[in-house]
């Protein structure tokens, strides 16, 4: 495979040489207010940095520790949801699917559809997105490797999409713990992928937490900055008003003014790197 120049996502192309691509927005849709005043926020943050912005929130978590865990409204009110906040505030969205039979509901108001990292192999799912014609967000499984993960976007790639991002969102290292390899961004961009870093999902402490999932949030913009760094091309953060108090990945998650200074740190080492912000 040869490097790819650039995808096209939302509208907007991603890439080598191309302006840092932006995905953020609560972990899980709330409601629609809440949904609607993230998204807001958000997309005038981005707007002032100079960079495209994508918004994201899940309709379902449904891979959550526990069974007692919020879960989020579904997958009929939580479209309605995302297809105000496209409607409201003119701004493309993203959401995950876990399920084939979601993929063509979803695609229909959605503009990038995300697998999550647990399903990064499930053939029929990665396939199905890929057909859907939106953008494909693929999430790298905390058990897959840099260099594996391309078999999963080949996936795609021969379902007819070259719209792939392929997301770093840590490894496995033994129980209750993620690590990133930032080698991984150039083993990726070597195998033809265009690549992105998901820096909340990345501090995860995966059940950690007595049933549920912990976090290390201030290890976010560290790892962001590190990424920068290495030369991914997007950013994926879960930013919520008040995270302590969120009903999923309360600890990973940045408030909007840890967002805004950890997304000026990337731009400034883009620059300093000699690319576009």
């Amino acid at each position: 495979m040869e490097a790819p120049v650039h995808i096209e996502l939302a509208g907007k192309k991603v890439g080598p040489g191309q302006p840092l691509f932006v995905i953020a927005g609560p972990d899980v849709i709330e409601s629609a207010e809440h949904a609607l005043r993230h998204a807001a926020l958000l997309a005038d943050l981005c707007a002032k940095a100079g960079v495209p912005f994508v918004y994201k929130s899940s309709f379902d978590k449904a891979n959550r520790t526990s069974g007692r865990s919020f879960r989020g409204p579904g997958l009929v009110e939580g479209l309605k949801v995302l297809a105000r906040v496209k409607r409201e505030l003119g701004v493309p969205v993203l959401t995950d699917v876990h399920e084939v039979a979601q993929v063509a509901q979803v695609a229909e108001v959605v503009d990038i559809l995300q697998v999550p990292a647990f399903l990064c192999r499930q053939t029929d799912l990665v396939e199905a997105v890929a057909r859907s014609g939106r953008g494909v967000n693929l999430k790298k499984g905390q058990f897959v490797s840099p260099r594996d993960i391309v078999h999963s976007a080949r996936k795609a790639f021969a379902a007819g999409n070259p719209n792939v991002l392929v997301a770093e969102r840590g490894s496995s290292f033994g129980y209750n713990n993620l690590v990133v390899d930032m080698r991984g961004f150039a083993l990726m961009r070597e195998a033809g992928l265009v690549t992105c870093f998901d820096a909340t999902h990345s501090v995860q402490l995966p059940g950690g937490g007595e049933g549920v999932t912990a976090g290390e949030r201030r290890f976010v913009s560290l790892l962001a900055r590190s990424a920068a760094a290495a030369g991914t091309d997007a950013l994926f953060a879960e930013v919520h008003e008040d995270p302590d108090h969120a009903p999923c990945d309360g600890p990973c998650m940045l408030t909007p003014a840890m967002f805004e200074a950890t997304l000026k740190d990337v731009l400034s080492i883009r620059r300093a790197l000699g690319h576009q912000a």
